[in-house]
């Protein structure tokens, strides 16, 4: 957790990993001289190539051609990246990475690299996309809890903030699958909600409750049609 004006670049410098560690990042968060300094350390990385990034293929190592909308693995290459050790330096130091071309189900295509020799281009691919459940994560508890704004200003309130709506997060998916509801996790989320302080059991009420409408009634007078409305647990 860092602050809004720290560059993304410069947050890994911050970063303390053990040993035999995997790292994943976005491409805003690509940078070459720490990806080197890892390698010397012993920690892997996956992260997207960006757009402009100039490099030089040693070797084509995989490659093969696909069926239209089915996902898989395109390409592996072999490359060498240039880069500086200081900002307006001059790119004399080289990183040997191992560069995947992937497409997804829907035609998106995606360019991974990372300095991990052992696993599968496949699992390349898959590490990356393991990723992005945590961005999922995020949007879920932003939409059903109270994330999108911190009661405190102060670093310690917010990491206290973050841990309690986490575990509140991880209370409510026990609890859904334990129920085994086919409701969305919201609708689980706002019933416990509304009735959190009321002397019902939760996992009853996750069960049970559902909205009933009543259908409509013809009716032979000019008043409103009457339409009822009940809510049932």
């Amino acid at each position: 957790m860092s602050e809004a004006k720290l560059h993304d670049k410069n947050f890994l410098k911050q970063l303390t990993l053990p040993q035999g560690s995997m790292t994943v990042f976005d491409k805003a968060y690509s940078h070459y001289h720490p990806f080197s300094l890892w390698g010397e350390e012993g920690l892997s990385f996956v992260c997207r190539l960006k757009d402009n990034a100039k490099y030089e293929v040693q070797e084509d190592v995989f490659g093969q051609v696909l069926p239209d909308k089915e996902a898989g693995v395109l390409k592996e290459e072999h490359i060498h990246l240039k880069y500086a050790t200081k900002k307006g330096g001059k790119a004399d130091n080289t990183l040997c990475l191992r560069k995947v071309t992937y497409r997804d189900e829907q035609g998106r295509i995606y360019r991974f690299i990372t300095n991990n020799w052992e696993i599968s281009n496949e699992e390349v691919a898959l590490i990356y996309r393991l990723r992005w459940t945590i961005e999922l994560v995020f949007k879920k508890l932003k939409q059903n809890s109270q994330l999108h704004f911190f009661y405190s200003e102060s670093e310690n309130g917010i990491k206290t903030q973050v841990w309690v709506t986490l575990i509140a997060h991880l209370l409510l998916t026990v609890l859904k699958r334990k129920a085994k509801s086919e409701k969305s996790f919201s609708t689980v989320a706002a019933l416990v909600r509304i009735h959190f302080i009321s002397h019902l059991d939760l996992y009853w009420v996750i069960v049970n409750g559902r909205r009933t409408y009543g259908k409509r009634t013809k009716s032979h007078t000019k008043a409103p049609i009457a339409v009822q409305m009940t809510l049932s647990f």
